[in-house]
């Protein structure tokens, strides 16, 4: 007898014309219109308030306030200013600090809460997100708090760090480091949940595997875990960098706090608001602009590109 399956003469037309039979199709066209429902809400917003002001900048980078094209001039004229190269820097030292904490610090918890799951597990992730709960500039404020050693409550540390007033708390060298620790205290927990979120879309059937093989936690963490979670990671990194280099409400306040005592240009973004709000050079500072665009989108390629981040797996 043969093992050949008996096909439907609507299941034989359907494999002739090379679609999947069983209701295979039916199923995928269900969760694609799914996807786009999710998804069609918010287009409006992301044209509105994304590629729409996106075009505009462009347009003003290469143009002048008549609209006359002229090539690269704003970039150039935006470059040379003294302070354009030191507010890259800036921005470029506190994003790696950033990124090098939610690296390191946030894949460890998340695997770590992954590798201990229980009701202890959902409480810490309840704690990690209460941070993200507050809003950034609520958050830099409790900050500023934190890091005058005449009210916080941590003042000891503060001393043995060698910070016994607030200007030597916020002072230059620290900064990047200043910002860093708060973007990781506001935006970790929230980033730890979705890593956790992923973890758990591993089968507990390879888990189950690797532990009659032998392996411990921390070989099924590193060897089994991690990889599996890679493209949440890069992910993470995309998003966080795009996030980094738009700083601007941290330093602002802490300029604001600190009368002045730090530069109301220390990053890319302030540069770019000075120069269209306070000497109206609103050509030039579309340039800065364009420019942040540039580097998150070449940082963007190469990590998809490295991680196959959209790569399908069949």
């Amino acid at each position: 007898m043969s093992d050949t399956p008996v096909l439907t003469p609507a299941a034989q037309a359907t494999r002739k014309r090379g679609l999947p039979v069983g209701g295979a199709r039916r199923k995928g066209d269900t969760r694609t219109g799914r996807g786009f429902g999710f998804v069609l809400p918010y287009l409006p917003f992301l044209v509105a308030f994304g590629i729409l002001p996106m075009i505009y900048a462009i347009t003003l980078a290469f143009t002048t306030r008549k609209g006359k094209f002229i090539g690269l001039k704003n970039f150039t004229q935006a470059g040379n200013d003294f302070r354009f190269g030191p507010s890259f820097e800036h921005v470029f030292v506190y994003t790696a600090v950033w990124l090098a904490a939610l690296i390191v610090f946030v894949v460890g918890l998340a695997l770590v809460l992954h590798g201990r799951a229980g009701r202890a597990s959902s409480t810490f992730r309840f704690l990690y997100y209460i941070p993200g709960a507050l809003a950034g500039a609520a958050s830099v404020l409790v900050w500023l708090f934190m890091l005058d050693p005449g009210v916080s409550p941590g003042t000891f540390l503060l001393h043995i760090l060698g910070s016994h007033l607030f200007v030597e708390s916020i002072a230059p060298g620290h900064l990047p480091f200043i910002f860093a620790m708060i973007a990781f205290w506001t935006g970790a927990g929230g980033w730890i949940v979705v890593l956790h979120g992923a973890l758990n879309t591993i089968p507990h059937e390879l888990e189950e595997a690797a532990r009659i093989d032998g392996a411990g936690p921390v070989t099924i963490a590193l060897r089994l875990k991690l990889p599996m979670i890679g493209k949440w990671i890069a992910y993470m990194v995309i998003l966080s960098f795009a996030t980094g280099t738009q700083l601007f409400v941290e330093p602002q306040l802490v300029n604001e706090a600190s009368l002045g005592m730090v530069p109301d240009t220390w990053s890319s973004n302030q540069l770019a608001y000075q120069l269209a709000f306070r000497y109206g050079k609103f050509n030039e500072a579309a340039a800065v602009s364009v420019d942040l665009l540039l580097i998150g989108l070449i940082a963007a390629v190469i990590i998809v590109t490295r991680t196959g981040l959209f790569r399908r797996e069949d």
